[in-house]
């Protein structure tokens, strides 16, 4: 199935990186370091070096967790954690967009039509939300389920909302960690692995239900 193929190639773009340079840049951001760097820019810029910083997690391996935890140490639980999770909703929408707007061509040369549309009807679908919301919380998934579902151009809104509600549980629980101290981000997994299901459940049907009245209107 050359859609898988299109997955791998697109996972190979992200793990690569972490295969050359991650040791190097899980050291200059570990907890503490992270927290370090954003200190010297004072809290007037920390918060954006820290959004700088996941945006450019999309092509390095900068360890995102670390610099949302460090943004909680610096701007507490509330304002951190908002921050971490805006610059990682804003991470996945750069992501999508660029693939939507650019990609295309390559993608449809790498997997074919025929297979690209069976990638549309799934991210148009049911499962979309699901897999965009769950994908967060996921080492390497979040870049490239946010490339996939911008090349099979997943519905904008749909996207957008699922994409918050796997990241805002992301950004609070990283920001609590760095907030009281913790190092150990199992509790942040757990809590971002558990979350987002649940708020897309409860979001779901009002986007599902917008996007019926658009098709009987007679839109994309």
């Amino acid at each position: 199935m050359r859609l898988l193929g299109l997955f791998l190639i697109l996972a190979l773009l992200v793990i690569v990186p972490f295969l050359i340079w991650g040791d190097f840049y899980e050291g200059l951001f570990s907890p503490e370091g992270a927290v370090e760097r954003l200190e010297r820019f004072g809290k007037s810029w920390a918060w954006l070096a820290g959004v700088a910083l996941i945006l450019a997690d999309l092509l390095l391996p900068i360890p995102g967790s670390a610099v949302m935890a460090a943004l909680g140490y610096v701007y507490g639980f509330w304002l951190g954690g908002a921050i971490g999770a805006g610059a990682s909703i804003l991470s996945g929408l750069v992501a999508y967009g660029l693939c939507r707007r650019l990609g295309r061509g390559a993608a449809e040369w790498i997997a074919g039509r025929r297979d690209l549309e069976k990638g549309e009807r799934l991210f148009r679908g049911a499962a979309g939300g699901w897999i965009v919301a769950l994908s967060r919380w996921l080492p390497v998934m979040p870049e490239v389920i946010a490339c996939l579902a911008g090349l099979a151009r997943m519905p904008v809104r749909r996207f957008t909302f699922a994409v918050a509600c796997g990241s805002i549980p992301l950004g609070f629980a990283f920001a609590a960690i760095g907030t009281t101290g913790h190092a150990n981000p199992k509790l942040a997994l757990l809590l971002s692995a558990i979350i987002p299901p649940l708020l897309w459940a409860a979001i779901r049907p009002v986007v599902m239900k917008e996007r019926t009245r658009g098709e009987h209107a007679g839109g994309p």
